[in-house]
């Protein structure tokens, strides 16, 4: 187990910090990652690690930015330790959608694929046993 997931796992609620899954339906730990990873620049500092569930972490991969699917303009995607989640993204209970709200919270959703039909059906489910959001 990576020595820093302890910290990492309780700041994070132990909820992925892009995608918001609840780590407790997971059977395994989710995943400490560099929200600005060391190719890019980023530091291996508490303020750079994240919480990120593995479907997340993927489709991150290396990228710190995304076309806006709406405006065509390249942004930075969402930064768990700079920004608030709830400014940049809202849910749709009933769908299971996750709505981007910002150019950052558009561009994370289509970077992660977080409205896939696997996740928005995994949103439903957690949602009707009181795990999400």
């Amino acid at each position: 187990m990576n020595p820093r997931y302890a910290l990492v796992a309780a700041r994070a609620g132990h909820r992925c910090e892009y995608c918001h899954a609840p780590e407790a339906i997971f059977n395994f730990p989710f995943e400490v990652e560099h929200v600005v990873p060391p190719g890019q620049l980023g530091s291996d500092t508490e303020d750079n690690w994240g919480l990120a569930c593995r479907s997340c972490n993927l489709y991150k991969s290396d990228e710190v930015q995304h076309e806006d699917p709406e405006t065509g303009k390249l942004v930075g995607i969402f930064h768990p330790r700079q920004q608030i989640w709830d400014e940049h993204f809202a849910v749709v209970i009933d769908d299971g959608v996750l709505i981007g709200l910002t150019p950052c919270g558009r561009a994370t959703a289509a970077r992660l694929r977080l409205n896939s039909t696997t996740q928005c059906h995994a949103r439903q489910q957690w949602a009707r046993l009181g795990l999400f959001p």
